[in-house]
């Protein structure tokens, strides 16, 4: 009786483990799967990504941090994940943008002063540095950012140079002062 006791303890614990060791294995083979679908950029961002969860996970589980700090953080790593996937699977480009993923109390870490989050419009350009990407809710909402390149800068600085400035109500004519004399500018006093 005691072996067969002790054979059934055995079978149950080896099937717990099995059974424990499958979504690992399922859970590897997806993301194994995902990549492929990618370039070896995107598949190295998103390989960055999960180390960077893996990090959160051990000093979470070594209580060097707050259950807050690891759920924001958390959160932040999917959201990054999620827009990155849907970047590369728009475009159809192996390229990864500078992204940044903010929550709506965090925004003075890139802007000053700090805008409205409701006034944003996907594709948006905000300071000539970033680029509006969307929200995506991950627990919370984080406002993700991709940071524009100098190409891209300096394109946009262009098309403002390249714009006529507005006109402006100034006379045409300058009125001549209270004693008659006419207004003057002082010369300039450089040697040539």
């Amino acid at each position: 009786m005691k072996f067969r006791l002790s054979l059934l303890l055995l079978c149950l614990w080896c099937g717990v483990g099995v059974a424990a060791a499958q979504p690992q294995r399922s859970h590897a083979a997806t993301a194994e799967r995902q990549d492929a679908e990618f370039g070896p950029v995107v598949s190295a961002y998103l390989g960055y990504l999960q180390a960077e969860q893996e990090v959160v996970d051990d000093r979470a589980s070594r209580h060097q941090i707050s259950q807050a700090y690891y759920r924001r953080n958390s959160n932040r790593i999917r959201a990054l994940r999620r827009m990155t996937v849907q970047i590369a699977r728009e475009t159809r480009n192996d390229f990864v943008p500078e992204l940044y993923a903010v929550a709506a109390d965090e925004f003075g870490t890139l802007f000053d002063p700090q805008p409205d989050a409701k006034t944003f419009h996907v594709g948006e350009i905000i300071n000539d540095t970033f680029r509006y990407l969307g929200a995506v809710r991950s627990a919370e909402n984080f406002y993700l950012f991709a940071r524009l390149d100098i190409y891209e800068q300096a394109e946009l600085l262009k098309k403002r140079e390249d714009v006529p400035p507005p006109a402006t109500t100034v006379p045409a004519v300058v009125a001549p002062s209270a004693r008659g004399t006419a207004v003057t500018r002082p010369r300039r006093a450089t040697t040539p």
